[in-house]
């Protein structure tokens, strides 16, 4: 079922203008916060989709021991290896501050990994990120993180969490959601017991939920302070059903994170001024940026399998991130109507 239209046109406007008008970084400055010794490629799917998306700046927030093959896989990649398990969290705490205040959003989880050290320096990039009021998109060992203490995103209005099949069965037994509920609402029960955390929850389509309507949503946790409350009230559901390839590959959610990552980052320059009209709250901007991530990346997805079909891999959806980009939003969008060489 197509999206409706104004919906559609709502994503677009966080789409930064292609005119000569922004400088360098004006159009998303986009973290990833994962990779140690076993994973290397999921952080660099996640910030190589970023970029091919729009973001101007890519970063990697990894440990010394990922940090040589992320570098040696895109010499576009900024990376920093500052989690080291020989480092304390204090020690770091500093610096990733200083390195988190220079972007507009954190993604947290692709490559993460479940050892002890790298999710506590996690835990520690979440509180941060949270008081400075960014936009968050967390996935993969990140959601096992949150399911052992939801309090660490309960109620903050800027997140965006993409559990899988087996993730989002697991998260939402562990905040007692009951399973029984009717399919198409789960997503919903999930972001409402969360406090308004967008829930993009993956599957043959993408069911993509907010519900700010129940006692967890806090707007101030959410640096809303500003907004009125009897107005921020929100309870939608939106189905993505954009056709997607025939095979699932492992790293397809990397890109998803990296997609989702780089429009919530647009939002933020659109929410400081830096272009737009300003009519859309902050609030709004996590829904959308998951609705616009998702189609891309379904896109993608398809076009990479219609290429290779059995044996299409992660890797070859990164080349098509662009085009699925410009077919989902036009070609003006994408800047392809100025002439091809």
């Amino acid at each position: 079922m197509p999206l409706p239209r104004g919906l559609l046109e709502q994503v677009k406007q966080l789409i930064p203008p292609l005119n000569g008008t922004l400088h360098k970084g004006q159009s998303g400055r986009v973290g990833v916060l994962g990779g140690a010794l076993d994973y290397t490629g999921a952080p660099f799917f996640a910030s190589i989709s970023a970029l091919r998306f729009g973001a101007d700046l890519s970063h990697v927030i990894c440990s010394p021991t990922a940090a040589g093959a992320i570098k040696s896989y895109s010499p576009d990649l900024i990376v920093h290896p500052i989690l080291s398990p020989e480092s304390t969290i204090e020690g770091v705490k500093s610096e990733l501050s200083s390195l988190l205040s220079r972007l507009h959003v954190l993604v947290i989880g692709p490559g993460l990994g479940r050892e002890e050290y790298m999710q506590n320096y996690a835990r520690m990039a979440l509180g941060l990120a949270r008081e400075q009021g960014m936009f968050l998109v967390l996935d993969a060992d990140a959601l096992f993180l949150v399911g052992q203490d939801i309090s660490l995103i309960k109620g903050y209005r800027r997140a965006v969490v993409t559990p899988n099949v087996v993730e989002f069965k697991r998260l939402s037994q562990q905040i007692g959601i009951d399973p029984k509920a009717p399919p198409g609402e789960l997503a919903g029960l999930v972001s409402k017991e969360l406090g308004g955390v967008t829930v993009l929850q993956k599957g043959a389509s993408d069911i993509i939920s907010v519900d700010t309507t129940g006692d967890n949503a806090d707007l101030a946790a959410s640096k809303l302070k500003g907004e009125d409350g009897s107005k921020e009230n929100a309870k939608e559901t939106v189905e993505v059903d954009v056709e997607g390839g025939l095979k699932r590959c492992g790293g397809q959610g990397d890109i998803l994170s990296g997609c989702v990552g780089t429009m919530l980052a647009w939002g933020k320059c659109y929410e400081d001024g830096a272009f737009g009209e300003g009519k859309i709250p902050a609030s709004r901007m996590p829904l959308l940026a998951a609705i616009g991530g998702s189609m891309v990346t379904r896109t993608a997805s398809r076009r990479a399998f219609y290429k290779e079909g059995r044996g299409v891999v992660t890797e070859d959806m990164i080349p098509e991130i662009g085009k699925s980009f410009a077919e989902m939003f036009g070609e003006d969008a994408q800047g392809q109507d100025k002439g091809k060489l």
